[in-house]
């Protein structure tokens, strides 16, 4: 099978395409014949030796596909060959077949194509996580997401307001506030001529966010902390802007916040299939329905694996950027 390899640790050119074997489902597992795959910010950190795959998992980069069931390994139950699925993987998303634990494999929502359907997974199942499950946000509170524009942040904008929430976004562009307004957030700030904070405030009529969703950290940490309303969550799912913060902790005791994080690869297949199984029963009714389509930005072909990275890294997207197979 073709499949796409990272060479050496480098920049985008160092995704090559290689013939691997195509290979074969273990117990629980399926073999998808990969129509798409997404392309995720990970999988750059990949690219440049910064985030190894996990003990086990291919060393082919991609943690979400779209495709159609080849083969089922043993003691596989609820699906079938020739079934039209979506995939959380740990890896190997980057080539034309692709093994996939049965609990994170839910069905192909039927109006969404394969390159949309390939953009559900990861983004999905780390929103729904993070923001229902970690922070236990409920209808009618706030959430505040940075990047509104990206996979995630785009996501997040169409869970929280399928769920009954409210949204707050910042976007570095006038072009990127007007999508997520376009896609459904309630205000959207530009953080490069806005106080983010400030603009938080004034959203909420000065109670601030019940939930910030949080990419940047670093310098980022102390200002969610300031825009979380009294029992506020904040919630850490990358360190884009840096791993460490310093920060007061009198407002932390003072509004009784709560502060957490989390990292979904290496987490074990069960715990992917309980989120799963949240997702089929809250929103895969919505995405059959029309709703929640996963906004994307750009399909590239396989080959261009290059491409598509150098697309994610000048951080002009909106949406998802999607391997067509």
């Amino acid at each position: 099978m073709q499949a796409i390899e990272i060479a050496e640790f480098g920049d985008p050119e160092v995704l090559q395409p290689v013939e691997r074997k195509t290979p074969r489902p273990g117990p629980g597992e399926v073999l998808i014949r990969v129509r798409a795959a997404g392309i995720n910010r990970p999988d750059l950190l990949q690219r440049k030796g910064l985030y190894a795959a996990p003990p086990g998992a291919s060393d082919i980069p991609g943690l979400e596909v779209a495709g159609i069931i080849e083969k089922l390994g043993a003691g596989v139950s609820g699906l079938e060959t020739g079934n039209a699925v979506c995939a959380l993987v740990a890896g190997g998303g980057y080539a034309e077949y692709c093994v996939a634990p049965q609990e994170t494999v839910l069905p192909k929502p039927e109006p969404l194509s394969f390159e949309a359907a390939a953009g559900l997974p990861e983004t999905y199942f780390t929103v729904w996580s993070n923001v229902f499950d970690r922070a236990r946000f409920e209808p009618g509170e706030t959430l505040l997401v940075h990047g509104g524009s990206s996979g995630i942040g785009s996501t997040a904008i169409l869970l929280v307001k399928a769920m009954g929430g409210r949204v707050i976004v910042t976007a570095g562009t006038p072009e990127k506030c007007a999508f997520c307004l376009e896609l459904g957030a309630d205000a959207a700030i530009n953080y490069k001529d806005q106080d983010f904070v400030a603009e938080t405030l004034a959203h909420t009529e000065g109670k601030g966010a019940d939930v910030v969703l949080d990419m940047v950290a670093g310098p980022y940490i102390e200002r969610d902390i300031a825009c979380l309303a009294e029992d506020g969550r904040l919630v850490i799912i990358a360190f884009l802007g840096g791993a460490r913060a310093e920060l007061n902790l009198g407002p932390v005791m003072i509004k009784r916040l709560t502060i957490t994080g989390s990292t979904l690869r290496a987490r074990p297949n069960a715990f992917k299939g309980q989120i799963a199984g949240r997702l089929k029963k809250h929103i895969w009714p919505l995405l059959a329905a029309g709703r929640c389509r996963p906004p994307v930005d750009s399909v590239f072909g396989l080959a261009e694996a290059a491409k598509a990275h150098a697309r994610m890294e000048q951080g002009d997207h909106m949406g998802k950027i999607i391997l067509k197979v």
